[in-house]
């Protein structure tokens, strides 16, 4: 979604609308993919992560209409920085 390249689903990470700790709209992280609701996929990278931020891509992608905060997805892809391949 950030970047707009192609990946196997297993190289993403789904996102989803949710509520964030604050209770307001935000989008949340769902790396088991087994939340309800329409879901989004981006790399897990904080390169990509900022791509979408910039663009505005959730709000799009995930077809919502009031303005989503993005920081619960961002404070878990500090906590959980991604794999890297050998």
């Amino acid at each position: 979604m950030g970047c707009r390249k192609r990946a196997t689903k297993s190289e993403l990470l789904r996102v989803v609308a949710g509520k964030g700790p604050d209770g307001l709209p935000a989008v949340v992280p769902d790396p088991t993919a087994t939340s309800p609701g329409r879901g989004a996929h981006l790399h897990p990278t904080p390169e990509c992560y900022e791509l979408a931020v910039r663009r505005r891509a959730f709000t799009r992608a995930l077809r919502v209409r009031e303005g989503l905060a993005a920081t619960p997805l961002g404070e878990y892809l500090t906590a959980h920085p991604p794999r890297s391949t050998p």
